[in-house]
Parts: C-alpha cells; sequence; structure tokens
C-alpha cells in the first residue's frame, strides 16, 4: 500500500476514531481569538455544535490573515464578465479595503452583530464584498438568488427578518437585461416583515428609481464611511443563512456558523481540491447557490487562493469555447462547475473542436458536482481536457462535500458514474426502508450516522423542530440525505436519484439514475432524464426524455428504438422501459438540476407548483406536450 492510499486512510479512520482530535488539529491552521473550550459539544444532541466557547471572525481570516502575512499583492478575487465585456483583479489588499469600507457603510445604517441582512445581486464583485462585509461586523447574511420571483424573495424576508436588502439594479442573461429593482420593490410590498433600508447598486446597463426615504445608492453609502474593523465572534455564530425549497412551500434556511465552517471549507481546498495559497480555483457557479457561498467566496479566499467571479453562462456567452477562454485567460488550476453545464457544451461542440484554441496547460483538475455525472460526460471531459475528471457529491445543507476523490489526500482511482469514496469526517451509510444496513452493491437510502462534521448545518433557521422532521426523525442517529444509491465492494459510493425517484415498478426497486446512463452513453444523446409515471398494471413506468446533440439528422423512430433496445439490454426486460420522447430541451433550476419531480407530476396529470428557481417555465409547457404525444399528461395544472 502506497503512502498516498495511507494518507486517505489515515485521515478517514483519525476523523472517524478522533474527531475532536482531528478537528482540532485542522483548526490550528485559521486564527483564533480566543481558543474553544470543546472541539464537539455534544450537550443538545442531536443538535451538534462544534468549537464552542472559541471566538473567530471569518473576514479576517479569509482577507487580513493574508495580507498581514505578506500575500496582499496577489490577486484574490478576478471578476470576468463576458456579457459586460468587463476584466477586473482585486488583490487582497484590496478586497479588504473594499470590504472594510463597506462593513462600515453597514454600521453607518445601523447594522449590527446579529442582524440579518438580504442580498439580491447578480454575480458582481459588489455581491461579494457584501458578503464578507457581513461576515466582518457579524451580521448573519442571506443572499438570494438575483432575479428570483417577489413572492418567493417576499417568503425569504419574511422568515429572516433582515434589518436592511442589498441589491443591484439589474442582472444579465446572456443577452437579457433582467431590472431587479421592480422585483425586489413588489417582493417588499408582498411581505409582512418591514425592511428598515435597502442598498441599490446602480449598474449602468439599467438604473433603478430609488425609494425616498428607504433606498440608499451604492456609492452614497460609501461616500463618509470609515472603515470597520472585525468584530470578535463567537465560533456558533451564525455566518450566513441559505435558503432551499422546502415540501411544505415554506422555504429551509440552511444556518452556518462561523468556526465550523472556516475550519471545513480551509481544510477541504487542501484535501478534496489539491489547492494551494496561490492557485487559481474557478467554481462557475452562482453566489446565489451552495456552491457560489463555499467555493466562489469563502473557501478560496480562507485557503489564499485566487477565485474566479464569472458572470456568463457556459454556451452563448459568446460561444460552447467560453469555459475554455476564461481558463487559458487567467491560468485556472482548477475547474468546478455542474455536469449540466458540460453537457450543454458537449451538445453544442460534440468533437471539442473550440477546445484547440485555447491554451489549457495550467488545468490540473476538473471537477463535477450538483446533480449525478453520467459516465458518458465524463469520459468525455476525460478525453478532451486530458485531465482527471473528478465527480463529487453534496449539499446544500452540509457546505462542503460528502463523497469524493481527496486530491490532496489520495488521488485514488475514478469510477465514472460513482462520486467515489466517503470524504473524512462523514460516516456514510446505505439503509433500508426498515432502518437496517444493505449488503454492498445493494440500492437504499443513503445516510450519514450523526454527528455531522464541522461545516455542515447545525440546525434550520428557527426550526429546529424542522430540522428534526427533515432530517434525523426517520432513521435516529443518522442524517437522511433524500439520495439514494448504494456502496459497492470498494467502498465507492454511487449516488443514483433522489428517494423519490427510485421507482417501484411491479414490485422491484429501481434507479432511474442507472437507466438515464444507459440513455446517455449513446453517441447522439446530449443529456436525458428518466421520471416514473404511474402505472395502473405495474405501478410505476420509467419514461425518457432526451436532448439530442447539435447536428444529429437521424430519423427519429429508429433512434427512438435503438434507446429502448439499450435499456432493455443494460437493464433488463424487468425495467418494462419501452417509451422515450425527444425534446428540445429538459426544465431544469437555475443551477443546473433537472426538474424531475415536476415532470412526473405533469405526467401523471396532477396539480404541481411552478419551481421559483426554474430556468425558463415554457421547458414545461414543452415537455407537457411530448408526453401528451405519448398518452400521457392530461389536464395537469400548476398553481
Amino acid at each position: 500500500m502506497n503512502t498516498l492510499v495511507n494518507a486517505y486512510r489515515d485521515a478517514y479512520r483519525r476523523a472517524h476514531e478522533d474527531p475532536e482530535g482531528f478537528w482540532s488539529e485542522r483548526a490550528e491552521a485559521l486564527h483564533w481569538e480566543r481558543r474553544w473550550d470543546r472541539v464537539l459539544d455534544a450537550s443538545r444532541a442531536p443538535f451538534y455544535r462544534w468549537f464552542t466557547g472559541g471566538r473567530i471572525n471569518t473576514c479576517y481570516n479569509a482577507l487580513d490573515r493574508h495580507v498581514e502575512q505578506g500575500r496582499g499583492e496577489q490577486a484574490a478575487l478576478i471578476y470576468d464578465s463576458p456579457v459586460t465585456g468587463t476584466v477586473v483583479r482585486l488583490t487582497y489588499r484590496e478586497l479588504r479595503e473594499h470590504v472594510a469600507r463597506f462593513a462600515g457603510a453597514l454600521a453607518a445604517q445601523g447594522v449590527g452583530r446579529g442582524d440579518r441582512v438580504v442580498i439580491y445581486m447578480p454575480m458582481v464583485p459588489e455581491a461579494v464584498v457584501a458578503m464578507l462585509a457581513c461576515a466582518r461586523i457579524g451580521a448573519v447574511h442571506s443572499v438570494v438568488f438575483g432575479g428570483f420571483a417577489p413572492h418567493e424573495l417576499a417568503k425569504r424576508i419574511d422568515d429572516a427578518c433582515p434589518v436592511m436588502v442589498i441589491s443591484a439594479s439589474c442582472g444579465i442573461e446572456g443577452q437579457r437585461v433582467i431590472p431587479y429593482k421592480p422585483l425586489l420593490d413588489e417582493a417588499l410590498k408582498l411581505a409582512s416583515h418591514e425592511v428598515g433600508g435597502c442598498i441599490v447598486l446602480q449598474r449602468p446597463q439599467a438604473s433603478a428609481a430609488l425609494t425616498p426615504g428607504r433606498d440608499l445608492e451604492w456609492s452614497e453609502a460609501l461616500a463618509s464611511a470609515a472603515p470597520a474593523p472585525c468584530a470578535s465572534l463567537e465560533a456558533t455564530d451564525p455566518l450566513y443563512i441559505l435558503y432551499t425549497s422546502g415540501t411544505t412551500g415554506k422555504p429551509k434556511g440552511v444556518v452556518r456558523d462561523h468556526g465550523g465552517h472556516a475550519v471545513a471549507l480551509a481544510w477541504s481546498m487542501e484535501a478534496i481540491y489539491g489547492m494551494r495559497p496561490g492557485d487559481v480555483f474557478w467554481a462557475a457557479s452562482d453566489v446565489g447557490w451552495v456552491v457560489g457561498h463555499s467555493y466562489i467566496v469563502y473557501a478560496p479566499l480562507l485557503a489564499g487562493c485566487t477565485s474566479i467571479l464569472y458572470e456568463g453562462k457556459p454556451v452563448g456567452t459568446p460561444d460552447a469555447g467560453a469555459f475554455w477562454r476564461v481558463v487559458s485567460q487567467h491560468r485556472v488550476n482548477a475547474l468546478f462547475t455542474a455536469p449540466t453545464a458540460f453537457r450543454a457544451i458537449k451538445k453544442e461542440d460534440p468533437a471539442g473542436a473550440l477546445i484547440g484554441r485555447y491554451d489549457l496547460a495550467s488545468l490540473n483538475t476538473l471537477f463535477l458536482a450538483g446533480e449525478r455525472c453520467d459516465p458518458d460526460t465524463v469520459h468525455w471531459a476525460e478525453e478532451k481536457l486530458g485531465v482527471p475528471v473528478i465527480d463529487h457529491w453534496w449539499q446544500t445543507e452540509t457546505g462542503w462535500p460528502i463523497v469524493a476523490n481527496c486530491r490532496g489526500l489520495t488521488p485514488l482511482p475514478v469510477k465514472p458514474g460513482s462520486a467515489s469514496v466517503p470524504v473524512p469526517g462523514y460516516d456514510v451509510r446505505v439503509l433500508d426502508a426498515a432502518g437496517a444496513a444493505v449488503p454492498a452493491g445493494q440500492i437504499g437510502n443513503i445516510v450519514i450516522r450523526l454527528p455531522l462534521p464541522p461545516g455542515t448545518l447545525p440546525t434550520l433557521w428557527r426550526n429546529d423542530e424542522g430540522y428534526r422532521e427533515s432530517y434525523l426523525s426517520r432513521y435516529p442517529g443518522y442524517y437522511l440525505t433524500g439520495d439514494a444509491g448504494f456502496i459497492d465492494g470498494d467502498g465507492y459510493v454511487w449516488v443514483m436519484s433522489r428517494i423519490d425517484d427510485v421507482i417501484n415498478v411491479a414490485g422491484h426497486r429501481l434507479s432511474t439514475g442507472a437507466m438515464e446512463e444507459v440513455l446517455a452513453a449513446h453517441p447522439d444523446v446530449a443529456e436525458c432524464a428518466v421520471i416514473g409515471v404511474a402505472d395502473s398494471l405495474k405501478g410505476q413506468l420509467p419514461l425518457g426524455l432526451v436532448v439530442l446533440k447539435a447536428g444529429v439528422t437521424r430519423p427519429h423512430p429508429e433512434l427512438l428504438r435503438e434507446l429502448v433496445d439499450r435499456v432493455r439490454e443494460h437493464i433488463g426486460a424487468i425495467a418494462a422501459f419501452r417509451h422515450v420522447a425527444i425534446v428540445a430541451r429538459l426544465p431544469k433550476t437555475r443551477s443546473g438540476k433537472v426538474l424531475r419531480a415536476t415532470m412526473r407530476a405533469i405526467a401523471d396529470s396532477n396539480e404541481y407548483t411552478v419551481p421559483p428557481t426554474i430556468d425558463d417555465p415554457r421547458t414545461l409547457e414543452e415537455i407537457a406536450e411530448a408526453l401528451r404525444a405519448l398518452g400521457y399528461a392530461g389536464p395537469a395544472t400548476s398553481r
């Protein structure tokens, strides 16, 4: 056994057998104003807390610490916006100055420790400045994806009860300018909670009308602001609230604390992503999502890396070579994006011709997460880029990876379709409906044995009971991930689908993810989804939806027969796979997740809610039309 394998196994064993010793050592990498009293506080289990009694400031560790240690002139943030033709580089010293001044502006408006601040902004440097400024003075930020519908923004305002909203006059989606201020004004009217004030960044693409007495323009707020120092904060103080959709329609506010969050994220950059201070890291996501929080803003800066803030798309800004241009221009060492982004690139440029136009010598690793990555996409990326392609798995709730191929510990063999092995600190199990462990290779519900490691959610915002009911009640002593899958004989975790996407065909539990894997491997398929539809005889039947690669002109009946035959060959006749529809596009959230549950509701003619995070609502009607052609989707209605 070589030393690299030992590095992962030793770390995993130590985190499992002595979590307090393991995480105490990881915490030593950061600056603490006061050392903790207890590493793991289980006095209110299952509401565990990490580093109780310790005092720390996340902003100090992300900015001031590096300036004081001589990294002040290194680039901290590179803003690259193909939609505005702008590139801005901010050093650690410059970013600290911007953050300190804006923190002073917030303090001058009466914002203090524990106050909530909603941030409703596009992918601009001011969004990062606002987040870090809140962290600097101990305010709790809650970032809402820019352009969210007013009624959804209002729900989050009512739950967080912010003293202030920070917004921008507009966002830019491809070629479209989206005015934000009218959406914000409507949300503030709908909300029961009254917000004391708003700070608005005026962008040149669209100016916003300000409400006198309530709204303040960004530059005006800064005009007389004095830089604010870093506040002394408890390690268990909340850093942010990030809302994720709940099944009841009420958003769930995932809470993240200062201490455990900083420790876990700083370590993850080295151990999981293999990054060192000075390396360039690009998470091609949005600050409105957890990936943006963790791996655009906090983790790269805590680790002393350079982070890319990209305001653009994988295709269309201007073409499917957009990612390669950014990697080449900014000498990116690691790229982290969603499988959906790569499927979009592969669809537009299946031969990878645009890759050859750019020098990608700096790129060491591609990381994929956000949705299960089909093996075909992994193979395509490996072949075209010539670097390791690492699929890994985590959630908004955990804030950092649960399962990954830890590049900084042990570069293990890649098994396409698997997210690899549990990260040290996570005890991952697979249980059946009764709570019994299932044998290796058998699908079940993926859970994590408590306590969860630092950096994960300690609870939901002002909703301990909701946290218990949503995640802890089904299997006492375990956190329910909501995902289904299996662990193979080598210990690799295979996340196949959400629990709701494991379908029951005549009593047989089958993974729609396994069927998607077969469809995605067809050379003409760019991306796909499989949903379970109601059937009076078998309970449920699988139904496939595929998007073809650009330039495919084969007769559709012939292609559809091939797809059905492939699934029956690889999964078996037991799957009863008979129906496939070719569609122009799949309905997705703005973060790239395919809306399988919504499509299932449409197919079964059930009432459904149009998700507030949907990228384009018109895709749902396109899907309904395709399903009706197959004899599904009656007069389903949205609400």
